[in-house]
């Protein structure tokens, strides 16, 4: 695992369950293997956080205020230096993703672990009505916003589905299963989160313009 066994035995419990999670998911993983590579007691596992289900809870939620808190700071920087004529929509789904990039690049494979494991969750038909919904929407209400303003005119179920497809590509970088590596020839890497948010960034703000302007014309 991970964590040097010096660690907390409490954060050591979270870190191994954050990364065989998002490896194995959900069902992948039992809360004695999890206590067994974090060298305690499966008693105390159960102490500290009761059930399987409890625990996955604790790791889901641990790292999302200050993810939640990052991307919001990003949203209001560049609301704040656009001035009165507000942010393109590159600046805005800029927001929404470096702050994923700086996490996933700290050095930190926690940071990794947890993506992957918000990539599993968001994914699932089971886990991500349940999880996603309590801790992002929020969030993503708030840059929903901020795209309506960008995007004047543009009607209310073309954002929401050009979001839809911003979040399946997201979720996709966030997995890194290793496809585009293989169908590239290694000519592109999908650990290389710079390039992944370097294209995606110009890739959707074209795709919100080009559907959202259909109603107006544009």
């Amino acid at each position: 695992m991970t964590k040097s066994r010096q660690a907390p035995k409490r954060e050591r419990i979270l870190d191994v369950a954050e990364e065989l999670f998002a490896l194995r998911g959900y069902d992948g993983v039992t809360l004695r293997q999890i206590a067994k590579d974090a060298g305690v007691d499966v008693a105390l596992a159960s102490y500290h956080f009761g059930k399987k289900l409890d625990l996955f809870n604790a790791v889901f939620e641990r790292r999302a205020a200050h993810l939640n808190s990052a991307r919001l700071d990003a949203l209001k920087a560049c609301q704040a230096s656009a001035g009165a004529a507000g942010p393109s929509v590159e600046q805005i789904i800029e927001a929404f993703l470096r702050p994923l990039e700086l996490a996933q690049e700290t050095g930190d494979p926690g940071w990794q672990n947890y993506l992957a494991l918000i990539a599993y969750i968001n994914n699932s038909p089971y886990w991500g009505p349940r999880m996603m919904s309590k801790l992002f929407d929020s969030l993503v209400s708030a840059f929903i916003s901020a795209l309506r303003d960008a995007l004047p005119g543009a009607r209310d179920e073309d954002i929401y589905w050009c979001y839809h497809n911003l979040s399946g590509a997201l979720t996709l970088t966030l997995a890194q299963t290793g496809r585009i590596d293989k169908l590239s020839g290694g000519k592109c890497r999908s650990a290389d989160f710079q390039a992944a948010y370097d294209h995606m960034i110009p890739f959707v703000a074209a795709g919100f313009r080009e559907v959202c302007g259909r109603a107006n014309g544009r």
